[in-house]
């Protein structure tokens, strides 16, 4: 079975868009975040490969001693300590290292999920929820692989590479010759390998977004699923996604078993091509026994390294494809970026809180939503905003709250042009309360206080009462520490609306946006959340968006909406005599006394 799929990391067509490639550059900045302690392990790597490099050396004094019948002294002792220092050194490199990674981590999350929540919100419009996750989380660990598999400690194993070169090559050139062949060769083969396992391994995270997107909406939804009985066609489709992921795991994995055996194979065939052409020499006598053991340990020493390198190309390889997904994230635009506030709501509202003037607004060109749209809400009264669905009742919000912004026509708040205005300055002084009511895993003090984090208990209680909430916390005995579950599960649809009415006016606003929906209310819930209204109007401007014109009948004025159009402003009485689709409203909500 198929589903739709939104934006984010899948095409309508199923096809996980190619998106743009990382390159090393752009990792550096992770890096040099931490160069610090880069720089103390790249110094312990530097001592460890002068210790390693000293050890053939010695145990080539150790042979020729014992073949001359000379006292061993120093050699013995000074190769022990070299061996245990190397051991210290390594454990303090691996601590320093694997903390490193998790701090690269870190950071790169922090950076990630301060620039998903500054997005506009047309992005998260067109982006699966899951696959934005799935950046923060799989995307951002795959940044570790780059220190903890060898990237850094290559530095110190180039030294001991370069180091191993010099010495075998002035033990012996032919070998070195034939030896060096070997690790060129290899060296290219994985050069070409890792340009694959980039694309491979970004595409491989695309599909992992996917199948965690896919989640995500069956969990979120999941009485829904229930309720349809669609359990098995929702595990059909996360199914899939999970089978692409797998497939697209599987092809990093078989470029990768060519990539992990070329170290162990180099390392094979040098060995044999030491062993058979070294014996030979040392019979001819061209080197002797002592130099041999010494090359063939400075052969170990060089192949080690070009491992580390091997493993450094293949985790950089994959974690630019994870990079790549990260970045377009971070490359995106934040809402704010090309703000220029020039003017301040300091000196209050004025006459007119909010004034819209001939504006016209579409989410594509396709498909106009506002036409010419006038309007004005005086300071301190209450307005109601009435029409059909689809009529752009709820865009007028967004656009108020700067969700998007206007090409065509003004909107002013408080006498201000909304695009000469602070947005945050702007949103501290607008409450907003959306059409579904979300409310967020926690307590019902978390839920109050998160725009007003500094609000006491007894204000919490206070505006609790004010919405006729005060039961939801003596209830359970926990008061304000009350869970109201995922999603505000564990409230009724009434007592999530009106906790978000709550939490808006904690925040103390001059204006409230309230989409006000009471379609699924009951006749008790809609008369309390009618007096929640009336007690959220005093003292403030009150714009609400009215399913029930119950709700809303004696507004001080009734702006009707339809197609993106104003048909008609006045009151209730007013406009059942003038405008036909304000009548037909009220006749069929029995509103009228005809």
């Amino acid at each position: 079975m198929s589903s739709p799929r939104f934006g984010g990391g899948r095409r309508p067509d199923g096809a996980v868009p190619e998106g743009p490639k990382a390159t090393f550059r752009q990792l550096l900045p992770y890096l040099l975040e931490h160069k610090g302690i880069l720089f103390s392990v790249i110094g312990l790597s530097l001592l460890g490969a002068g210790a390693s490099l000293a050890q053939p050396l010695i145990v080539s004094q150790v042979i020729t001693s014992v073949q001359d019948g000379s006292d061993l002294g120093w050699l013995v002792p000074a190769l022990i300590a070299l061996v245990i220092g190397g051991a210290l050194l390594t454990s303090v490199r691996h601590y320093l290292l694997q903390r490193t990674g998790e701090s690269v981590v870190l950071s790169s999350r922090r950076h990630l999920v301060s620039r998903l929540l500054n997005l506009p919100i047309s992005e998260f419009d067109a982006r699966r929820t899951g696959d934005l996750v799935s950046r923060v989380g799989a995307d951002s660990t795959m940044l570790r692989a780059v220190l903890t598999q060898g990237l850094v400690e290559a530095v110190g194993g180039s030294v001991t590479f370069a180091g191993s070169i010099i010495a075998m090559l002035f033990i012996d050139a032919i070998l070195f010759g034939l030896t060096s062949s070997v690790v060129v060769f290899s060296m290219l083969v994985v050069i070409v390998l890792s340009r694959r396992i980039r694309k491979y391994s970004r595409l491989a995270q695309d599909r992992v977004g996917a199948l965690t997107a896919s989640v995500e909406r069956s969990i979120s939804a999941v009485r829904t699923v229930r309720a349809a009985n669609a359990v098995a066609r929702e595990i059909d489709v996360v199914d899939q996604d999970a089978r692409e992921a797998w497939t697209a795991g599987l092809q990093v994995a078989r470029i990768s078993a060519f990539v992990v055996p070329i170290s162990s194979i180099a390392m094979q065939v040098s060995f044999l091509v030491v062993l058979g052409v070294g014996g030979f020499r040392v019979a001819s006598g061209a080197i002797t026994v002592a130099q041999l053991v010494s090359f063939i340990l400075f052969l170990f020493l060089m192949i080690l390294p070009l491992g580390s390198a091997i493993g450094a190309f293949t985790s950089v390889a994959q974690a630019l494809g994870a990079l790549g997904r990260i970045r377009e994230i971070i490359d995106l635009p934040s809402e704010t970026d090309n703000d220029k506030p020039t003017e301040t709501l300091a000196g209050g509202l004025g006459k007119v809180a909010v004034e819209f003037n001939g504006v016209s607004f579409s989410y594509n060109p396709e498909t106009p939503i506002l036409h010419d749209v006038s309007f004005s809400v005086p300071t301190g009264k209450r307005v109601a905003l009435v029409g059909p669905s689809g009529s752009g009742k709820s865009t007028i919000f967004s656009l108020i709250e700067r969700f998007y912004d206007s090409t065509v026509g003004t909107i002013t708040v408080g006498g201000h042009n909304i695009h000469a205005l602070d947005r945050t300055e702007l949103r501290g002084s607008i409450g907003y309360v959306e059409q579904d009511a979300p409310v967020l895993a926690g307590t019902v003090r978390d839920n109050l206080t998160l725009g007003s984090p500094d609000a006491t208990d007894e204000q919490c209680l206070a505006v609790l009462a004010e919405v006729n909430l005060s039961n939801i916390v003596s209830r359970s005995g926990k008061g304000l520490s009350a869970q109201v579950g995922e999603g505000g599960v564990m409230l009724s649809g009434g007592e999530r609306q009106r906790l978000a009415i709550a939490r808006a006016l904690l925040m103390a606003p001059a204006i409230l946006l309230l989409d006000e929906s009471t379609s699924s209310l009951d006749g008790l819930n809609e008369q309390l959340m009618k007096d929640a209204i009336d007690r959220a109007s005093v003292n403030r401007t009150l714009i609400v968006i009215a399913h029930r014109l119950s709700t809303v009948i004696d507004a001080d004025q009734i702006i009707v909406l339809d197609k993106g159009h104003v048909l008609g402003t006045g009151t209730h009485a007013k406009l059942v005599a003038s405008v036909p689709l304000y009548r037909e409203l009220a006749d069929t909500q029995l509103l009228t006394s005809d």
